[in-house]
């Protein structure tokens, strides 16, 4: 059985602690799927130029370059000195999969999906050895899915069923997509990417066939 655990960590500990100092206001979120070669951060809350100083102020940032902007967040691809963010050999080292990691106000939010509980152990074990303060927010044990089962993740589902209960997709809205985050502890941006993931995979299930579903898992 996997286990999905969300942690708690201070930048300036692990990584682009001085980045996340400089851009008050802002989060950085890994996008993965971007580049195969180096990480890329979405970075959301202050605009083009104090993102751009806030890479060059942090020594561990050896080179970033603009992919893509829009009204409220950018993209930048970002390479490292030391060619990692400081966190994969602790945390990934057992094959664990990195599901979101996302920084603000001094802190790095990060969830990862650990193969057995003693995986996470053993990486809980390596952060601390490391000299990282860890705090261990959350961990939900997940097992196989079924045929009468969701794929959401528990992250998703939480926050689909947080946002029934509090008004937020009644017309008008009980709640805002920021209060909606600080109800669940997370940003705005987070709640945001757990919401356009959850809809991709229910849009999924519901519009590809039985058969091809079962495949495709």
């Amino acid at each position: 059985m996997s286990t999905i655990a969300e942690f708690r960590l201070p930048a300036v500990e692990t990584t682009l602690g001085t980045a996340i100092e400089h851009a008050a206001g802002a989060t950085f979120e890994l996008e993965s799927s971007v580049s195969k070669t180096r990480p890329s951060l979405w970075v959301s809350g202050v605009d083009r130029e104090t993102a751009n100083a806030a890479f060059e102020a942090d020594p561990s940032v050896e080179e970033y370059d603009l992919l893509v902007e829009t009204e409220s967040r950018l993209l930048f691809d970002v390479s490292f000195v030391d060619e990692t963010m400081g966190l994969r050999d602790e945390l990934l080292a057992d094959g664990g999969s990195l599901l979101e990691m996302w920084g603000t106000d001094g802190w790095w939010q990060v969830r990862v999906r650990f193969r057995s509980r003693d995986t996470l152990t053993d990486a809980y074990d390596r952060l601390e050895e490391a000299g990282i303060s860890a705090d261990l927010r959350r961990v939900t044990d997940v097992s196989g899915v079924t045929d009468d089962e969701t794929r959401l993740t528990p992250e998703q589902q939480e926050a689909l069923e947080a946002a029934l209960e509090h008004g937020y997709f009644e017309i008008p809205r009980g709640i805002s997509m920021e209060e909606l985050a600080g109800e669940l502890g997370i940003s705005h941006q987070a709640l945001s990417e757990r919401f356009r993931r959850a809809y991709e995979t229910l849009v999924d299930d519901e519009l590809q066939p039985a058969g091809e579903q079962s495949r495709a898992e």
